[in-house]
């Protein structure tokens, strides 16, 4: 089976998407399957590989780490004719998108799509909620052609059938439970933020409004004095936030910028409770991290977030932006050192049961069952 992905976001860029991607063709590589990626130039360092063509693109204003691509579209023709796809994967529905949507017409070719980001929640937080019901025309518009949309979560699948899509099917996120595991010294991660409290409470994410920064800033001001005085808040992650939080932030929270591998998994591991107040996810990829690092999440009962905590087993969900349900949890968590201790056990045995190799075997597939349908009709 040859694919063909087209994506507006790709490694080395810093996302949910990107990093799902990178796995996915990671696993084509390792099992032998011939892929090609038509993606935009990272805004990082990009990656050099034979398999990846890169177009000049710009920042997406809700989403700057989304690129707005302009692809040579004669190339993109060039490429698809002599690498013969058998298969369309759109990742997105922007610029690089949209010139596999093309193609896939043009060509003839097979299509399917993914939907990762819940573009009409983000518009809430930028107030441009006026643009919803063009937004919802652009990407019925944008999905009716694929033979099969995969969302990341129940819940997702849920909202967009509401919204009237169908051929929907749940493609979800697996995590490395071998990079992400409770065993890690706590120690260094102490001694590298000098943390002296009692307690660390982590968050990793984009620290952007659509992640609902404005909730977790106010559960940091809302706890008690003395349980303030016994909790260091560690915040990984960047973005447009981040200034106007570090002139907002207690003295006991630790910016740590960016992190990823084995540096990120210690900083789950070594944290008491992982708070995440996002109500905008389709999935929550870093919720299923701290999960495998045998960390409870306080997360928001929203979007695909819902899906992955085991309310009072691996965690509890709070009404979005609910500061005192969030305030609640985490005192009732941090005083109760046994349930606390199960949690984190429940977590990293459900997280042992979502791995990626599973969940990409389960999306070849389906792509298998789109080839089949597709020659049905064809000579039907």
């Amino acid at each position: 089976m040859r694919i063909a992905i087209f994506t507006d976001t790709f490694a080395p860029d810093v996302n949910g998407v990107a990093r799902t991607l990178k796995r996915f063709t990671d696993y084509l590589e390792k099992n032998g399957y011939e892929f090609r990626v038509f993606a935009p130039e990272s805004t990082n360092e990009s990656l050099f590989s034979s398999h990846i063509h890169r177009f000049t693109s710009l920042p997406f204003f809700l989403y700057p780490e989304c690129r707005l691509a302009l692809p040579n579209m004669l190339h993109v023709k060039s490429e698809l004719q002599k690498f013969k796809p058998d298969l369309i994967h759109v990742a997105t529905p922007f610029n690089i998108g949209l010139c596999g949507l093309h193609y896939a017409k043009k060509l003839n070719i097979p299509l399917v799509g993914s939907y990762h980001t819940d573009f009409d929640q983000y518009l809430e937080y930028y107030d441009f909620q006026f643009l919803s019901k063009f937004l919802w025309k652009y990407m019925h518009w944008f999905h009716k052609p694929l033979s099969k949309i995969f969302v990341p979560s129940k819940e997702t699948l849920e909202q967009l059938k509401r919204k009237g899509f169908s051929n929907l099917h749940i493609w979800g996120r697996g995590v490395e439970c071998q990079l992400f595991h409770p065993n890690y010294p706590n120690e260094e991660i102490r001694n590298k933020y000098h943390i002296k409290e009692k307690y660390i409470l982590s968050y990793v994410g984009r620290l952007a409004p659509e992640k609902d920064i404005e909730t977790l800033m106010n559960i940091t001001l809302s706890l008690p004095q003395d349980m303030k005085n016994q909790i260091h808040w560690l915040i990984v992650g960047d973005g447009p936030s981040k200034e106007d939080m570090q002139k907002k932030a207690p003295e006991n929270m630790t910016f740590a910028g960016y992190l990823n591998g084995v540096d990120l998994a210690k900083v789950y591991a070594a944290s008491d409770l992982f708070v995440f107040p996002s109500p905008t996810e389709t999935f929550g990829n870093v919720v299923l991290e701290a999960l495998a690092s045998g960390t409870p999440v306080i997360g928001a009962n929203s979007g695909g977030v819902k899906n992955i905590i085991k309310e009072n087993q691996t965690g509890h969900l709070c009404e979005p932006r609910n500061v005192e349900q969030f305030t609640n949890a985490i005192i009732h968590l941090l005083t109760n050192h046994s349930l606390k201790t199960q949690m984190g056990k429940e977590a990293r045995q459900y997280a042992l049961s979502q791995t990626w190799d599973q969940i990409f075997e389960g999306l070849l597939k389906e792509y298998e069952d789109a080839l089949i349908e597709k020659k049905f009709i064809r000579y039907a």
